[in-house]
């Protein structure tokens, strides 16, 4: 039997979010939310500066260095995730949607970064979106 996923899909653009839910996003390790999802993040909470973590109702994940110049590796962002993991594992109250973060701005693709959030297949309180659902079940 398979996961069945389909109520845990993160929408393509997110407008606003519901007090028990987080906005996931990429960000860069300076906290400059300029552009991308770390410019909608701010409208839930994100703080310029704040590079990573809980914000508001909104969560950073970075995806490039404080310059804005370089991306980041996959071995680095996963580091991230991991940790963003292990948070959304002790806030089952919440409800986490996670962007395709990584896949705009940053130019990595789904299947880079998708199975990096492998082990949300079993959290019921993430949402992916539906890019690396398909990634991750193949």
């Amino acid at each position: 039997m398979g996961i069945d996923y389909k109520l845990r899909i993160t929408e393509d653009n997110i407008k606003k979010v519901q007090e028990h839910e987080v906005f996931v996003f990429g960000s860069n390790l300076g906290g400059k939310h300029g552009k991308g999802g770390a410019k909608t993040a701010l409208g839930f909470g994100a703080i310029w500066g704040i590079a990573s973590g809980i914000q508001g109702r909104s969560y950073g994940i970075p995806t490039k260095d404080a310059s804005i110049r370089r991306v980041l590796t996959i071995k680095e962002i996963k580091v991230i995730v991991d940790e963003f993991i292990e948070y959304a594992k002790l806030n089952t109250d919440k409800i986490f949607l996670v962007t395709e973060i990584g896949c705009g701005l940053s130019k990595y693709k789904p299947k880079d970064i998708a199975p990096l959030f492998k082990e949300c297949i079993l959290l019921e309180n993430v949402h992916l979106p539906q890019k690396f659902w398909h990634k991750i079940l193949k």
